[in-house]
Parts: structure tokens; sequence; C-alpha cells
């Protein structure tokens, strides 16, 4: 396996356009994707075989739908749908309907830990869908978190089936979730999946898996096979069960019905422990809310620019990194809001009132850019215009808008991500802003890599100049400006990112009509946003 780079210029199969990543695991990468024969969305998942796979990678697909066909029929609603599995250059393609939901260990990455209570219904409803499979003697053998999705209002759902055996590797996904058998490349059957399920209740209990992953899967299957288990220490009353469930001989393992009776009398005998919900509001929700709102008869600007774009900044550069959303997680328990930090802690240099912020100076980008973004006054005294208020929003910053503007759409990625966009019934212009906390450390590249290529993949996308690498408050920043179309109406969007540090940033996006580019108010407003902003995440 090995081989990391997918070029997203041509669709996946003549079909699925790739638009952006939302999910990264070992040897296994997800992205929200668009059929084109359809119009709907999707999650395209790509699946790394072995380089000496052959014949066997060819008979793969086929093996992935009849597995997923036969479980789903005993576990409705509970497994992923998949639409479409296709072999490629070495690598597995699976096609499932668009889930409304979010992978495990991205909400773990958001919060930690689950409570035990929590923690035994979403092991129950796991252990629902490995009966029905394993009734129909199919063994799932790549569970993992990332395979299992939560949602709010509904039970969980389970994607890759039909993976296991279909090569010669022992594991093809997140071998830290390997059985013992696995890493020691033996047959295995329903005792894997019990094992894995023991692994994904230590990591919701304790906060991390219980064989870490070692970066070459090899690496991580030895030490599977051979490192004793870390004795858990938050489990509670679900210690027993965990470690029943992780002996190493799988003759000795827990069974399907005690694991049921152990978990529901957790939940039976302690009916009064305060049980997280679902998570809340999240990027990958944000997607489906888009697309309904869309179907309401939302402008298709708001669908790209309010998702697409705006999802993908440094926020959601996040998702295209390797260590995932990790991207983006979901909100749960008293963790369910974004970070909260008062908006006015210091956050750097920011100025007292009324006096200098020569932190909030920076030089414009290049007139040779024909962009021309008007800059902060080199010694902006952050005090509102008139004509402007400021609003200090919840997440912890403030900024001033023109009045009359308000929050128009939220989304959130647990505690690690959030994105608020600002304006006004019948303005056409928004003000974008992101907040991440698993940024790279390069502005500018967070810009060209991760945040260009799905903008080029939409309507009528031009980059204006260079991406420019500025100071903004005496942070490392850069500049980003481009044009896109909105169903014939030309779009201007100024960008500015930048870094707190440990992993931190925060983008700023100005959209307006093309053709008000240059409008004083305009102008005006741009200025003021860059000279006012304060973050408050320091």
């Amino acid at each position: 396996m090995g081989r990391a780079h997918v070029s997203t210029d041509q669709p996946v199969a003549g079909r699925y356009r790739l638009v952006e990543i939302t999910h990264r695991e070992t040897n296994r990468v997800s992205w929200y994707a668009e059929d084109l024969q359809t119009g709907r969305p999707c999650l395209a998942t790509r699946t790394e075989l072995p380089q000496d796979a052959g014949e066997t990678a060819r008979r793969t697909p086929s093996r992935v739908l009849r597995a997923t066909e036969s479980v789903d029929r005993l576990c409705p609603g509970r497994i992923a749908t998949v639409v479409d599995t296709v072999e490629e250059d070495g690598c597995l393609w699976t096609v499932t309907a668009w889930i409304d939901g979010t992978p495990l260990d991205e909400v773990l990455a958001g919060q930690g830990t689950f409570n035990y209570v929590r923690a035994a219904r979403i092991a129950l409803e796991v252990l629902d869908v490995l009966d029905a499979a394993h009734a129909e003697a199919i063994t799932h053998g790549e569970l993992s978190p990332g395979q299992v999705f939560l949602r709010e209002g509904g039970p969980v759902v389970v994607t890759g089936f039909g993976l296991a055996g279909s090569t010669s590797a022992p594991r093809l996904t997140a071998p830290a979730y390997a059985s013992p058998e696995q890493a020691r490349d033996q047959r295995i059957g329903p005792a894997a999946d019990l094992w894995a399920l023991g692994a994904i209740l230590y990591t919701m209990l304790e906060g991390r898996p219980p064989f870490r992953d070692r970066g070459r899967p090899e690496a991580t299957l030895k030490a599977v096979d051979r490192l004793p288990l870390r004795t858990p220490v938050r489990s509670g009353p679900l210690t027993r069960v965990v470690q029943g469930l992780l002996r190493r001989d799988a003759r000795e393992r827990l069974t399907r019905q005690v694991v049921r009776e152990a978990l529901t009398r957790v939940l039976r005998e302690d009916p009064g422990a305060v049980e997280a919900s679902v998570p809340g509001p999240r990027l990958r929700g944000a997607y489906t809310a888009q697309l309904r709102r869309v179907g309401d008869g939302l402008s298709r600007r708001t669908m790209v620019l309010g998702t697409t774009l705006a999802v993908v900044t440094v926020a959601v550069a996040v998702l295209a990194a390797t260590q995932g959303l990790p991207g983006t997680g979901s909100g749960a328990d008293s963790a369910a809001e974004a970070p909260q930090a008062s908006a006015s802690a210091p956050t750097g240099p920011a100025a007292p009132d009324g006096g200098s912020d020569p932190g909030a100076s920076d030089p414009a980008p290049p007139s040779a850019t024909a962009s021309a973004a008007p800059s902060p006054s080199p010694s902006g005294t952050g005090g509102v215009p008139p004509g402007f208020r400021t609003y200090s929003a919840p997440e912890g910053f403030s900024v001033a808008l023109p009045e009359g503007w308000e929050r128009l759409d939220t989304s959130r990625a647990a505690d690690l991500a959030y994105r608020v966009t600002f304006g006004a019934e019948g303005d056409p212009r928004t003000l974008a802003v992101t907040y991440s906390e698993r940024v790279g450390s390069d502005a500018v590249a967070v810009w060209r890599d991760d945040v260009e290529p799905p903008l080029e993949r939409s309507g009528g996308y031009e980059r204006i100049g260079a991406i420019e690498a500025r100071t903004y408050r005496g942070r490392e920043a850069a500049d980003m400006e481009w044009y896109a179309d909105d169903g014939g109406t030309r779009l201007r969007t100024f960008g500015r990112g930048f870094l707190l540090g440990g992993g931190r940033g925060f983008s700023l996006r100005w959209t307006t009509p093309a053709a008000d580019w240059e409008e004083p108010a305009s102008r005006e407003a741009l200025r003021t946003f860059l000279r006012t902003f304060r973050p408050g995440t320091d």
C-alpha cells in the first residue's frame, strides 16, 4: 500500500466529482462528492489496496456490494447505502449515499472521552449491526471509530463491510483496531469484530485506543500482537466488559449475548446518569443542511459560497490534513458549543480602547495584482465608524458590522472548528469568519493547497494575483483574492487567514458582487472588518 496522491481533476469512474476531503485514517480517505448523473451528494471513500492484490482487487467491488446488501436486509437503515464500487489504479472506491452524521473518531477528537452511559448505548447500537452481519456469516473485519457514524436523532450507521478477506492483507484500514489474530495474519471470524468493539469502547472511555498507531501498519500490528494491554482506568462499570472483549485468545472473549446483557445492565442500573446527546451542529451536517435549503429555494450562491467555499477555509483545511477532523467531529456533552473565550480576553497585540493598534496594520495586496484590497489604517484606533456596531460573538471573537447585519448561518465541528457567516436581507455582500484548532503552520500553503483546489472546480473561479504572505496583528497571515460565478453574477472574494499558534487559526472572507467591489461602502466595510476584528481564543 502507501499510494497517497489522488488527482481530483477527473471524476471517479467518470461520474463522481470529488469536492472536499471529509475524513482520513490509515489507508482510507473519504470525500464529500457530487454524483454528476443525479446531482445528489454522496460520500466517496478510497481504500488503498496492496500493490500485489492483482486479480483479488478486481473482485473486491462485487464483494463489498454483496456483503453490504446482505447485512442491510437484516438491519435496514443502519448500514451505509452503497451506490457504487469501483477499482481504479490499485484503489477501491466505495460510493455511498451521503451520511448525515459524523465519524466517531472525529467526535472523540473533539471531546476526548464519553461517559460510560453514552459509550454503552453506542456500543449496543454497533452490536445490533454486528449481530445482523454475523447471522449472515459476514465478519466486518475493518471495524474502527472511523467506520461508525453518529447521527443526530438516529442510531449509528456502520460502513466498511466486505473489505475483510478481499485481499491478502490482514487489515486494510485502521490497524490499531485490528484483532491479535489479524495482526498474526490468521483466519478471522466474528470474534475479531468483538475485539474491535472492545477497542472502540476502550477508546470512548479512556480517550485513546488500547494500542496507538505507530505510523507503519506493520509496526502497529506487531504492537497489537505483542504489547500488553494498558489497564483501563476510566471505564467504571464497563471495565470488565472492555477487558473481556480484549482478551488475546479469541476463544476466551465475551460472547455477543454476554456483552449485550452487560451493556444493557449498565443502562438499566444507572438511569440517572447524565447521558450526552448525539452531536449537535457540525460541518458534516452543514453540507446536508445547505442542500435542503437549496431545495427550498435558496440560491446557488448560498450553496457554493456558503458551503464549498466558506467551509473550505482555514477550518476545513483540517479535513485535508493527514490527521483529518479531525477533523471535524461533533460537539457533545458540555463541550457541544464552540470554544468559549471572553471576547475581551487578551488576544495578542490588540490595542486598548482608544489606543493605537500597530499590530493590526499591514500592507494592502500589491497594486500589480489588480486586487487593491483596502488597507487598514496604519494607526487605526480600532474605533467603530458611523453606521457600524460592535458584535461580540458567543464563540469569543468580536468585529464591527454594518447596522442591520446579523448572523446568517453557523456550522461547527465540535470544539475544533466553526464558521459564522454575517450579512443582511437584500444585501448581496457577506462576511464569513472561520476558526479552527487544526490548521497547518504555513498560512500561504493553507490557501494554496487546501482552499484553492476545490475552488478551481467551482463555477468561474479565477484567482486574482498571487497568494500574499502578510503579518496581521503580529501574526503570520496570508491573503488570497478570487472571482467566482453565481448564476451569471460575477462575485469577488477577499480572504485573509492568520495563525494563532498551537494549530489554531482564523480566516475572514469578504464577498461582494464584482461590480460593487470599488464602491466606497464596500471598501469601508472591508477596512472596518480588518481593523476591528478581535480573536477571542488566546
